[in-house]
């Protein structure tokens, strides 16, 4: 296999220790940020070539995985851990912010959703849009 050493060979190193220091020298010459940016263009790459929907699949296979392997009870435990970086990061009044948006917006759906439907029951039924 591509794997094995070469024997006889002073110095040879398999294909993955190749690319692991390969990986380092990039890594301390160029740094993280060279890293996230051409992360960043082939998610876009790969975004236009086979669309969002793409992405949401594997990301159920994915979280279909680890549920299974870890259990329901595991994205608890993360989801608490999160919840509690974040507060230590941003602080209640976050929270407060956040819950605030959601309201307003949860608000104007509501709000949204009885004028479409107003505006359906009244048409049509005669002067005055009764009944």
């Amino acid at each position: 296999m591509a794997e094995e050493k070469k024997s006889g060979s002073k110095g040879a190193m398999t294909v993955s220790e190749a690319g692991r220091k390969g990986g380092v020298r990039v890594r301390e010459t160029r740094g993280r940020k060279f890293y996230e940016e051409i992360g960043k263009k082939g998610g876009e790459t790969v975004k236009a070539e086979r669309g969002r929907k793409f992405y949401e699949e594997i990301g159920k296979k994915g979280g279909d995985t680890v549920k299974a392997e870890r259990g329901p009870r595991f994205y608890e435990e993360i989801g608490k851990k999160g919840g509690e970086t974040i507060k230590a990061e941003r602080g209640t009044p976050f929270y407060e912010e956040i819950g605030r948006k959601g309201g307003h917006k949860v608000r104007e759906l509501i709000e949204k959703g009885k004028a479409g439907a107003e505006e359906e029951g009244g048409a049509g039924h005669g002067e005055g849009g009764e009944r």
